[in-house]
């Protein structure tokens, strides 16, 4: 069986001996196709150490020499999208053209960060007091690190050590042992780029190589995507240790469809936003607000229809829509989260709890599911299903609709449908979340946005990629300079200068 193991000062081998290991399953068949080395403290300690050593000489090469191996990175990136994109489909279940898309988004970011020049100058002030000058500079933090999660295990990397890098950084990645084959061979490739060794590296691993980063001295920042819960962990413990750090946890996003809303155009755009990927989007639209019994009753007709044409399969048929959850484990999650809302009172209008795919019966798949009747009081509500789940709350006005998202833990993402600029205008200006769609289901900003939600869907201060993760992977350096004329010596002067 072929063992995945990590990248350290650009070899697979680490000096250490780990002698963990986890499976790696293909979701779509449930067998297990690899298995990945899990590092030992001894393992991460060793990336670390390749990290710091390599910092200074990497700190001091000019932002354009930076830039430039982005470029080809960026280049490598486009030539190897086919395998790429397959790596992705065998560990993650994502249909190809799903994968294909992860991929872009994460490569929009790089070409972000080939602006490095631009994006690193400061600012300067001449003469801010006689022959005085002023000026401030973005340095680099260090040795910084990035945990990522299972359901973008291309893109979500590249939101964080491109720019970190291009920053002057060097950078420590751990990736979901659960697909780590695709965050492996891009960080391959920027090797292949021209990156020195020890600049990028790369553990595969769980908790106990989580914990040797966050409590690491050398570490300077950590950047992580994944639940709430770790999230919060991630952050208290990282701050607890010196740390920056920002945690993007949960979701549970909302669509309010107006009375008004073009109901065939939210429908089409419902089903990809629900049910892409599986539903394991941190902005997949898991609740559709339904202002209305006749906008709710449309809509429930019109979504259980367009649902059955519906493909549910493997990666391998670029014809389906969508593949298989991650693991046995999380697919019985799902289920157990429809089975509740339905003993709770919803209706299951679209059952997918019990798919049929043909060749592929030990998979661990979902079928896209619709319930109505959900209320707030109901646990599959509340929490985050992470599945190709839509759910359906009737409520009578837009202000009820709003309030519901407001008052939710969560403020990931949420839109509206409407053809009402006035009420588009009120809902964007006094939702309380963090990435609002008018009539776009799928509010992910572009590369040179930030991206982030708000309440427990985000722990830290600044959001990621964009212009966010310049601040986030350095540090302001204000420098205030004079140069008296030659031979005059001065007063001492007791008074606070002004």
């Amino acid at each position: 069986m072929k063992t995945v193991s990590h990248l350290i000062n650009n070899k697979n081998t680490p000096l250490s001996t780990d002698s963990r290991t986890a499976p790696i399953y293909n979701p779509a068949t449930g067998q297990i196709s690899k298995q990945v080395e899990l590092a030992c403290k001894a393992t991460v300690e060793e990336a670390i150490a390749a990290a710091e050593e390599a910092y200074p000489a990497w700190r001091n090469t000019p932002p354009q020499k930076r830039a430039a191996i982005m470029f080809k990175f960026k280049e490598l990136l486009q030539q190897n999208a086919d395998r790429i994109a397959e790596a992705v489909g065998e560990e993650h279940g994502k249909i190809s053209h799903d994968a294909m898309g992860e991929l872009q988004r994460g490569i929009e970011c790089v070409e972000y960060a080939c602006y490095a020049p631009e994006l690193l100058k400061g600012e300067h002030t001449k003469n801010v007091g006689p022959s005085i000058d002023c000026w401030s500079e973005f340095q680099a933090l260090g040795v910084v690190t990035g945990i990522t999660p299972f359901n973008f295990p291309a893109m979500v990397p590249l939101w964080m050590y491109p720019m970190a890098i291009v920053c002057g950084n060097t950078f420590v990645l751990k990736p979901s042992e659960r697909n780590p084959t695709s965050a492996l061979m891009v960080a391959e490739l920027l090797h292949e780029a021209g990156l020195p060794e020890g600049v990028l590296n790369v553990v595969n691993g769980d908790k106990e190589a989580v914990d040797v980063l966050l409590q690491d001295t050398r570490v300077k920042a950590v950047s992580f995507v994944g639940s709430t819960p770790i999230a919060e962990y991630i952050y208290t413990t990282a701050n607890t240790n010196g740390k920056r750090c920002q945690a993007l946890g949960g979701a549970k996003n909302h669509a309010i469809i107006m009375p008004d809303a073009d109901m065939d155009n939210a429908v089409n755009q419902l089903l990809g936003a629900a049910f892409g990927s599986s539903g394991e989007r941190c902005m997949a639209l898991s609740v559709a607000v339904a202002v209305g019994d006749q906008a709710a009753d449309a809509l429930i007709e019109k979504m259980s229809k367009a649902m059955q044409a519906l493909k549910v399969g493997a990666y391998t048929n670029s014809d389906n829509d969508f593949g298989p959850v991650i693991t046995r484990e999380h697919q019985q999650k799902v289920v157990g989260l429809i089975d509740s809302a339905e003993q709770d009172g919803a209706k299951v209008v679209v059952d997918g709890r019990k798919p049929s795919v043909t060749g592929y019966e030990d998979g661990f798949f979902v079928g896209a599911t619709l319930i109505d009747n959900v209320t707030t009081e109901m646990v599959s509500y509340q929490q985050e299903i992470f599945g190709p789940v839509l759910q359906v709350v009737r409520v009578d006005s837009m202000k009820e609709a709003m309030q519901m998202i407001n008052d939710h833990e969560y403020g990931n993402g949420t839109c509206i449908f409407t053809r009402d600029g006035e009420a588009a205008r009120y809902f964007s200006d006094n939702i309380q979340v963090g990435m609002v769609g008018i009539n776009v289901p799928l509010p992910v900003p572009v590369a040179y946005h930030s991206f982030g939600g708000w309440k427990r869907s985000l722990f830290g201060d600044l959001h990621a990629y964009g212009p966010d993760s310049v601040r986030f992977f350095t540090k302001r350096k204000t420098i205030t300079q004079r140069w008296p004329s030659s031979g005059v010596r001065e007063n001492a002067d007791f008074s606070f200068p002004a």
